[in-house]
This record gives C-alpha cells, structure tokens and sequence, in this order.
C-alpha cells in the first residue's frame, strides 16, 4: 500500500524512493511545532458536531460505510489501486460531497498540487462525487487574546493564492484539470522495489528547495573533492559539465559559462593565491572601521509555532526562548552573558537583553538581518515601554555574515558554504566539535522537551547543553570577527 507521500518521493527520485522504503521509519520532528490537534480545530470553524473520525489502521471499507449515513467523516481513509489517502473534511452535500483540505500553513500554493490531485483521483476512483472543493488553512492575520479562537484562526477558501497571498486560481478547477491516471506511475512503482537500486543521478530536485538526505551517500565522491575543486563553485549552473570536461578547479572556470557574482570572483581568485584566501581589504577594512567598542556579539535561539500559544502572536509566530552574549572591550576583557527561559518569558528576556547589552558600541549577529533583527522589531511591537531600547539596539547593529555573502572574504576551506559553523571550523579553535548539541534545531527539539515537561529527568543536563550551544554561537563570533580584523589589518597588495 503507498500514500502521497511515497508518490511524491516517486516523482522526485525513483532512488528515493526505493532508498526511503527500504529504511525504517524514523521519528517525525517538524520545523514547525503543533502541539494542538489543528483537525479538531478546523472543525469548530466549521461548526462539526456529530461525525466520523477515522483512525490510522481503518480499512476503507470503514469509510465508504460511514458515508452511507453520516453528514461529516474526518479523517477517513480512502484506496484505489494500491494508493491510501486520507481526507480532512467531507461534508454532505445534497447527492455529493464537499471535501475541505487542512493546509496548516499560512497560503496555500497552486505550485504543490501533487497532493491535492492524488487524493482526487483516488476519490474519483470510489465513484464519489464531489460538489466544491475547499481548502481550511490558518488566517495570517489573526492575533491571539488570552484564548484561543478557532473561528477567527482559520480561513475556508475556494482558491489557491499567489505569491503575495492573494487569491488566485480556483482550488476545484485547478485540480480537476491537473489530475491524471497514476495507475502507471503506481507500476512502476512496484517494479522499483523488485529491481536493483536505481544508479544516482544529479538533478536539481537533489539540491532544490531542500537539499535531499540521501545526497552525500549518492555522490560520495563530493566529499572527497579538494577544497579549491570546482564543485564548490556558488551558484553555477554548469559547474559540473565543466568537472566533466577536465576543469577542475575553481580558477579553471569558463568565464563564458559562469554567473559573474561576487563570490564567484572571490572563489576563482582564492584559488590563484598561494594561501587560498581573497580579501577584498580596502571593503573588510571600511566595514571594519564602523564597528566600535565594547562589541557585543548577540545570538537567539527560538521556536516557532504553527498556532499561536500565547497572547499576542499570530499564526507561524516565533518564541525566542534563550540569547547568549560576548562582549569585546577595548582593553581586551571579555564578558559573557545568557538568558534561558521556558514558557512565556518574553517580556523577561527583553528585559534582560535590554540590561544585558551595552548602550553603547556596536553590535553584531550573524545573519542579523533574517534572524537577530527581526526578533528584536518584534520585541518592540510587543512592548512599547522597551521599544526605543530594544531599536535602538537595531541601529547599532552589523552583520557578521555580510563579509561572507558579498564576496569581501573568501577562503577555500569554506567548500562554497558561509555557514558560521563552516568558517569556524578552519579557525585554529575546537569550536563546535565537543558539543551534545550540534545543530540549531537540536537546540530547538531540547528545548520542546523541556517546554512540555518541566519535570524531564535531564533537565539539569538540557538545560546545560543549550546554554553551551547558544554560547558557542555568540563566542564563535568572535573568534571569525578576530579573524576578519587580521586580515584587515594586513597591507593592502
């Protein structure tokens, strides 16, 4: 029996497909936390009182039964051809059916109809008539009270939207006319599973909007690859055809079959030095030059809700729940700071940021322009009283990642990647390597643990590894704006 999510896979790569099958399954843990039954929720909207409410096992039969009698049926399960869905929403309708999908996201897009067809043709498949086609998905602009309100978190909408979040194409039509017969892509389906392994080949869908899991073990020889190979070059489309042809180096590049960005610059000129390194000095040194002591080097970590749990937060808000702080002074001392709350401290940890932080000087996040800065606009809408501290904090602050991404600095060792972990890694320092936790959503999972029981056996040990892995991230800072201020210090050639 397959679902969606194994056609998906299908259409992706028929090696992920076959690869995901043969592995057990592993724990789900979303980006994004849900902790309220959203289903349940949809139905208030929808004023649901007496239904249906299948469960995972049920055999279809269950739910072709219950349509014989039931107005609502959530949940039910539905197969044709070997292919199990399972539907949100049917309600009667006269002699058919209107089915409501569940999209717990913010808007729903016409570019991910994958889904909502499958389930389509294997409705169509048990000859069950469909009137109107809905999707229920969570209202952007809603702002949680001290309780939550079901009616007003939802949105039920005939259309998909657009990249703005407007409405577009109609959800019914669009389907019908994209759905097709899947009995063949079903087939062969099997007949993967009962063949060899399909041989890796490198498409976009390995490195689109997500790079997939099963990459480095497909293109092994990736990893294996020199620091100044050509694979590594940013954002090159033919970066591959161009290995094939005997060009394997960054400074090999065919300047007719390459981007022209900065960091491509950066990277082929790296890779003619004799220590691999480029430095545009005269921009390190002017960006340098702005940033004035104390320096306090600021870093968050946070978790982000799909329904707002607290007053005051909407839809896909985020809950900052630790900072950690260094800071620089001028006479060489170091100070180091970190706030770690659990629950609804918002209003403590401002408090204490505000506290924490020097009035003066500059301050610096790492890609601070799509985490430190917005979390701190949203602090200030959120209390007006620490709203001129906390901007203010904003004015003052420079991003430690803008060396990276304009193609200022280049180092070979980076492989392509200007992740902070990536830099800090060719810095002569154990960094990251001796901690439990390794990634930021790690952080986040430890930290979910301890939200939804306080009471957890390990806590102490939890709430220890957090602090050392946000530490790191703000002292990691450090030690690469050290690095920066070396090689700015260095004659310009």
């Amino acid at each position: 029996m397959y679902h969606i999510s194994d056609c998906k896979k299908y259409s992706r790569c028929a090696r992920l497909f076959v690869l995901e099958n043969a592995q057990e399954k592993q724990e789900y843990r979303p980006y994004v936390r849900l902790d309220e039954e959203i289903t349940l929720l949809a139905a208030e909207k929808l004023g649901v009182t007496h239904c249906f409410k299948g469960e995972r096992g049920d055999s279809a039969e269950k739910a072709l039964e219950a349509m014989k009698s039931e107005e609502w049926l959530l949940k039910a399960r539905f197969e044709y051809r070997n292919l199990r869905v399972k539907i949100p929403f049917l309600h009667r309708n006269g002699d058919g059916w209107d089915v409501y999908f569940l999209f717990a996201g913010l808007y729903p897009h016409a570019d991910d109809l994958q889904f909502y067809c499958n389930t389509a043709w294997v409705l169509s498949g048990n000859n069950i008539h469909v009137k109107n086609w809905y999707v229920i998905h969570l209202n952007a602009s809603y702002v949680r009270g001290e309780t939550l309100d079901p009616n007003a978190l939802f949105v039920i909408s005939r259309n998909f939207y657009n990249s703005k979040g407007n409405p577009s194409v109609p959800v019914g039509e669009t389907i019908l006319r994209n759905m097709r017969d899947l009995s063949g892509d079903l087939a062969a389906m099997d007949r993967c599973l009962h063949e060899e392994i399909p041989a890796p080949v490198r498409t976009n869908a390995c490195t689109g909007r997500t790079k997939c899991r099963h990459y480095n073990e497909c293109f092994e020889e990736e990893k294996r690859q020199d620091d100044n190979s050509i694979v590594h070059l940013i954002g090159a489309q033919h970066r591959y055809a161009m290995m094939r042809e005997g060009r394997t180096r960054l400074r090999d590049a065919d300047p007719a079959r390459i981007e022209g960005s900065r960091q491509q610059f950066a990277q082929i000129i790296a890779d003619g030095t004799e220590n691999g390194l480029f430095a545009d000095r005269m921009a390190l040194h002017a960006w340098l030059e702005d940033i004035t002591y104390p320096v306090t080097f600021l870093d968050f970590e946070w978790e982000r809700f799909a329904v707002p749990p607290y007053p005051g937060m909407k839809p896909y808000d985020v809950l900052p729940f630790e900072y950690s702080i260094d800071i620089l002074h001028e006479n060489g001392e170091r100070d180091h700071k970190v706030f770690l709350s659990v629950g609804d401290d918002r209003l403590e940890l401002a408090e204490n940021l505000v506290k924490d932080i020097p009035r003066v000087g500059t301050v610096i996040a790492y890609n601070a322009e799509g985490a430190e800065k917005i979390r701190i606009r949203e602090l200030a809408t959120l209390f007006p009283k620490l709203r001129e501290e906390l901007l203010d904090i904003n004015e003052r602050m420079e991003d430690l990642q803008l060396p990276f991404e304009s193609g200022t600095v280049y180092d070979v060792r980076m492989r392509g990647q200007w992740s902070l972990k990536m830099i800090m890694s060719m810095m002569d320092d154990p960094g990251y390597h001796d901690l439990d936790i390794q990634q930021g959503m790690d952080a986040v999972f430890q930290w979910r643990y301890l939200d939804l029981d306080g009471d957890i056996e390990n806590k102490e040990e939890i709430i220890e590894n957090l602090k050392a892995y946000c530490g790191m991230d703000s002292y990691a800072m450090t030690v690469v704006y050290e690095w920066l201020r070396k090689i700015g210090s260095s004659p310009v050639s």
